[in-house]
């Protein structure tokens, strides 16, 4: 096969754990990649800048400028030095949300997070344990008093329920807002509610304008809703062995080992015949 662009979901995907992959494994594989001129994607439903920061190590092995990234969703697209796209909820859209949640008196305690391009913001309430955790995923993360009155541009916002819950309330959400937003699952619990037509797809689509590649050209990982469009669209399209019940009903293609083992780089490596590590 030619693959160029290898784009891949990070939480219950590439990471083994928070924050954790086997760096020197990923650097002996992304060599191999650049020299056949293939692109790694970081796609994940984590801010641009933390991805940044994940990767930031390869700068060490002299291979920062082969990792492009994904983040928010999809609502921004960059590759070394320029984003190339980013897409804001519009202010009446986040107003809407909320509002919503305030009116469900049974989930009124839920987390809610605001993703902004200046930084992260939660509400007073939260707990200095929940803003440590926020922290791993999300940079700059602020208190404020009203979530209405942040001066700063939104890329999403984020319900934090019971893992087991999220797929309900994707539903529930959907069915209310219809196509005037998109709404879907990440990892820890977490419901993202974006921009229309906000996804990793298309987020790739715009990469793959800017490379100039074909949609043959491009293999994807993943493990939840969220990156159930880019598996989807893709012949080149593993799921994590990992992934819950209803992501295998929806997808059957799977990576060769699950995140803890390494899937994606074992899975790279057996499909584009690279030297093991």
């Amino acid at each position: 096969m030619t693959i160029k662009l290898i784009a891949s979901d990070m939480d219950g995907t590439f990471l083994t754990s928070q924050d954790q992959y086997d760096q020197a494994r990923f650097a002996k594989v992304l060599a191999q990649l650049k020299e056949k001129k293939v692109r790694f994607v970081a796609a994940s439903g984590r801010q641009l800048e933390n991805l940044q920061e994940l990767f930031a190590p390869m700068k060490e092995y002299g291979l920062l400028d082969q990792i492009d990234y994904i983040g928010s969703n999809g609502s921004v697209v960059a590759v070394p030095g320029q984003v190339l796209s980013a897409v804001y909820l519009k202010p009446e859209q986040i107003q809407k949300v909320i509002a919503w949640n305030a009116k469900n008196a049974s989930i009124t305690d839920n987390l809610i997070v605001l993703a902004g391009t200046k930084g992260t913001y939660v509400s007073n309430h939260a707990t200095k344990e929940i803003r440590d955790m926020l922290a791993q995923f999300y940079p700059n993360v602020t208190q404020v008093e009203k979530l209405l009155e942040i001066d700063d541009q939104i890329l999403g916002v984020s319900f934090i329920w019971p893992h087991d819950e999220v797929q309900k309330y994707v539903k529930i959400i959907e069915e209310l807002f219809g196509d005037d937003i998109h709404v879907t699952g990440s990892g820890f619990g977490s419901v993202d509610i974006l921009p229309k037509d906000v996804n990793k797809a298309n987020a790739l689509e715009i990469l793959q304008d800017y490379y100039d590649l074909t949609d043959r050209e491009v293999m994807v990982f993943g493990d939840n809703s969220n990156d159930l469009e880019m598996l989807q669209k893709y012949e080149h399209a593993y799921l994590m062995p990992n992934a819950a019940d209803f992501m295998h009903k929806a997808h059957d293609k799977e990576a060769v080992a699950t995140n803890v083992e390494t899937g994606v780089l074992k899975t790279i490596e057996k499909e584009l015949g690279l030297n093991p590590s």
